[in-house]
């Protein structure tokens, strides 16, 4: 078990220049639970830190820091707990075990990009403190354990462990009241269902400058499909804005994009990835639905990720 004591949060000077968190904007700020007597709503674990929803109960984003080279090959222990600080401002067990829901708890920052540290001691600290509900959001199975898996392992083990990079990194759902509604309310309380998930990625290139790369997924289709969202209630989504494309042709997209969609405010960096795509043309494309049925675990989908590699 971590001690809260230990838990000293995301570092913003990890790489070397100052990388702060997102800035939440103004209807985001009064829904911000706030925690402390400090009242920035920034919630500390080891090496990443957590700013939540108190109407959603769900991250508005996850801030991690992860050392390649000092990554620690340990064995899984999950063991999921709310955390004492939050109380009510979280969703626990309840929410996952409803039967035919289908979903995992969709870990925001994955358990080992926290798996590092001076020795395994460190490294099984970080992982464990992975495992509070705070850091969940549910995600369909589907997603979870396929594509967006994928990506999470493309950039933790292809690039930042086997290069020894240190990188910085912000995750987390979209975040909104026109997010359809769980077709089961838990505890006599309806359950607004994350659509969109996005991860920034902050990293430096060998000529010392700061870079960041993005990317977003949707899981809009499998929950349609498995029957988890009232289609009332999803019809509240711009039909516009949520097409389904047959083929999903990329996932990664420019940070200005996701800023667009969830209202957050992130660092500058230099972005060479250019997509002039519209909105409603992105959305439509990192539906993940038509990737699943070639995809399978033997074999990493094969992303299109570009000007990242060193």
């Amino acid at each position: 078990m971590v001690a809260q004591e230990q838990f000293n949060g995301y570092d913003p000077g990890f790489l070397g220049d100052v990388i702060p968190l997102p800035k939440l904007s103004k209807q985001q700020l009064s829904d911000l639970f706030r925690f402390n007597d400090k009242h920035d709503g920034v919630i500390p674990y080891f090496n990443y830190s957590i700013v939540l929803s108190s109407s959603h109960k769900f991250p508005f984003l996850t801030a991690s820091n992860i050392d390649g080279a000092l990554f620690k090959k340990i064995a899984r222990q999950d063991r999921w707990r709310k955390d004492l600080r939050i109380g009510k401002a979280q969703w626990g067990r309840e929410l996952y075990l409803v039967k035919g829901s289908k979903f995992d708890r969709g870990h925001m920052v994955k358990r080992e990009d926290i798996q590092w540290g001076k020795d395994e001691a460190d490294a099984y600290k970080g992982a464990d403190s992975t495992f509070f509900y705070s850091n969940a959001v549910p995600q369909h199975k589907n997603l979870n354990r396929k594509i967006w898996k994928s990506l999470e392992n493309y950039i933790l083990n292809t690039e930042t462990k086997k290069k020894d990079l240190k990188i910085s990194v912000f995750t987390g759902p979209v975040l909104s009241t026109s997010n359809p509604i769980f077709f089961q309310s838990v505890g006599g309380q309806q359950v607004q269902l994350p659509v969109l998930f996005w991860k920034i990625v902050f990293f430096k290139k060998t000529d010392g400058k700061l870079y960041r790369v993005a990317f977003m997924m949707s899981q809009k289709s499998l929950l349609e499909k498995d029957g988890l969202i009232d289609q009332l209630e999803s019809a509240i989504i711009d039909d516009e804005l949520f097409l389904l494309f047959k083929e999903a042709n990329t996932y990664q997209i420019n940070v200005k994009t996701i800023e667009e969609i969830t209202g957050l405010n992130f660092p500058k960096a230099t972005e060479p990835y250019t997509d002039n795509r519209p909105i409603k043309l992105i959305i439509s494309d990192i539906d993940v639905e038509s990737e699943l049925e070639s995809f399978s675990l033997s074999s990493e989908l094969t992303l299109k990720i570009e000007n990242i590699v060193l």
